[in-house]
């Protein structure tokens, strides 16, 4: 039953960040980190007092740092860049495209304060395009974790893996539902609960919503099947294609832009080997705007009602 997925606790996906580099730089005597001036907000205050020597505060350089990040690579090292993800990315494109991406850098851009949930601090800060851009850079992997826990495991999991990575997290306190310790596999649909009407594709913050909106679904009698996608890339085109098969239609939900995320990945994968019905909740071709988190998810449609709507819609594409 879907209503049997609860959370245990809540904690900021930022926070999962800051304990994963810290028991990766324990494990791992190459990982260094890297920040913007931005410590504290990316919660690297416990990784710099155990490793002083391995932490290079750039200041409000964001360019510079990749860069430097780039370069460090060339030593052996494994940078984990730390800022917000319109820094990380928006900011410093250019600079990420060819410093890094071109020549298959294996440096780690970590960024936070992703989507509409960075809140109060408004459009300029809260980014909904940046999956898109980062997916369009040849070779980079993009990861979307969608709890602590989660967020966690994927920041240890990423320093073995060699190549460029994007990994994106975000400000608020949120549920946290998926495994302690997990063991974090790019590329590898987690499927949250199996059903045969309707899937629900979702990543970061929008895969608890997603869950929520499923236990709405269940009690109106559909039987609803929950993807994880945690990765957009690489996608498991594998686990896409069995469910939409099992399920004949789905919605995809994001904390960003429906023009280049994920439900586009999900709709480009459906469309060359199984169209079926698909929706679609995220912003639509829009900025944000300065608000609490939660009310901005309700005003740009991302919420588990907005999910159900969707799911409802979609089921009855199907029958048609």
């Amino acid at each position: 039953m879907v209503k049997d997925i609860q959370p245990m606790n809540e904690k900021e996906t930022r926070a999962g960040f800051g304990e994963g580099i810290l028991e990766v730089g324990r494990k791992n005597p190459n990982v260094v980190a890297l920040t913007a001036d931005l410590l504290g907000s990316m919660k690297l205050n416990a990784f710099i007092k155990e490793f002083p020597n391995r932490f290079v505060q750039v200041g409000i350089a964001e360019a510079n740092m990749m860069g430097i990040a780039a370069g460090m690579t060339i030593g052996g090292k494994i940078p984990y860049t730390t800022t917000f993800a319109n820094f990380s990315t928006g900011r410093v494109y250019d600079q990420i495209r060819q410093s890094i991406a071109y020549s298959g850098k294996n440096v780690k851009i970590c960024a936070s304060h992703a989507g509409l949930t960075l809140g109060e601090d408004g459009a300029t800060h809260q980014i909904l395009e940046d999956i898109g851009m980062m997916k369009m850079l040849p070779g980079m992997t993009v990861i979307v974790p969608c709890d602590f826990n989660q967020t966690k495991a994927a920041t240890i999991a990423i320093a073995d893996h060699e190549g460029p990575v994007y990994l994106r997290f975000g400000r608020p306190k949120w549920p946290n539902f998926t495994p302690e310790n997990q063991e974090f596999e790019i590329g590898k649909a987690q499927i949250l609960h199996e059903g045969t009407d309707v899937t629900l594709f979702a990543c970061g913050h929008l895969v608890w919503l997603a869950v929520e909106a499923g236990k709405v679904l269940e009690e109106k009698g559909y039987s609803v099947e929950i993807i994880n996608i945690h990765t957009i890339k690489p996608l498991d085109e594998a686990a896409v294609l069995k469910s939409l098969e099992k399920t004949g239609c789905a919605v995809t939900a994001e904390e960003h832009n429906i023009l280049g995320g994920l439900g586009d990945s999900i709709a480009q994968v459906a469309s060359r080997h199984l169209p079926v019905p698909i929706e679609y909740v995220g912003t639509n071709d829009t900025f944000g705007e300065s608000g609490k988190p939660m009310e901005l998810l309700a005003k740009y449609g991302l919420t588990p009602d907005h999910i159900v709507a969707a799911a409802e819609k979609a089921m009855a594409r199907k029958k048609k």
